[in-house]
């Protein structure tokens, strides 16, 4: 009893005083008043700060995020009106073909009657040209042969041109003959285009 009543009677030393605790008490309070001033709005601001950086990149990515879909359909927009301008210069540079085509086709046909018509053109001038020659030569043979004929010389050109018509006729006429007839007809057509000639040709010596 008596160890059990000195016991009592000691202080503790593991549970503080009265003292200890009102002043501990002071103690947290202050602390608590600091940490409340200036602690908490620190980290309140860092807490916003930081939310507001966080909602800041959200939205700023939500802009970009637009502005990439803007973009892109901006890009759709433009391939679609570039793929429509091409189809549409390809289907114009295929008109151009054509009408070219067809254009150079027509130029060519034009050119080419063109040079036909010239050629047909110089071919009948040679072939009038070569006429008109072998017209003067014959003639001049004609005329020569009449004069052998008649015995004289044909001075008169009225009357010479007259012999030559009427040479150059017979010589016409014995082509014609030739191809109506047969072989012997054309002999005896030969045969009596050469009397008519030597009889034209002794009666303009005649009138002579």
């Amino acid at each position: 009893m008596t160890l059990l009543l000195a016991a009592e009677g000691d202080p503790n030393p593991i549970l503080p005083t009265l003292a200890e605790f009102l002043v501990a008490l002071v103690f947290f309070g202050i602390l608590v008043l600091l940490v409340a001033k200036y602690v908490v709005p620190t980290f309140e601001k860092t807490y916003a700060d930081r939310t507001a950086a966080i909602e800041g990149g959200i939205q700023q990515a939500e802009v970009a995020q637009a502005e990439a879909n803007a973009a892109l359909d901006q890009y759709r927009a433009q391939l679609a009106d570039a793929r429509g301008e091409a189809n549409s210069i390809r289907e114009h540079a295929r008109e151009q073909a054509v009408s070219i085509v067809a254009e150079a086709r027509e130029q060519a046909q034009q050119e080419a009657a063109r040079i036909v018509s010239a050629a047909q053109g110089h071919i009948d001038a040679e072939r009038s040209s070569a006429a008109a020659s072998l017209r003067s030569e014959v003639g001049s043979l004609a005329s020569d042969l009449a004069g052998r004929i008649v015995g004289e010389s044909l001075t008169d050109d009225e009357r010479a041109q007259r012999v030559i018509d009427r040479f150059l006729a017979d010589l016409e006429a014995q082509p014609t003959a030739q191809t109506s007839g047969s072989a012997q007809s054309t002999g005896s057509a030969q045969s009596t285009g050469s009397a008519q000639s030597t009889g034209s040709a002794q009666s303009t010596g005649s009138e002579a």
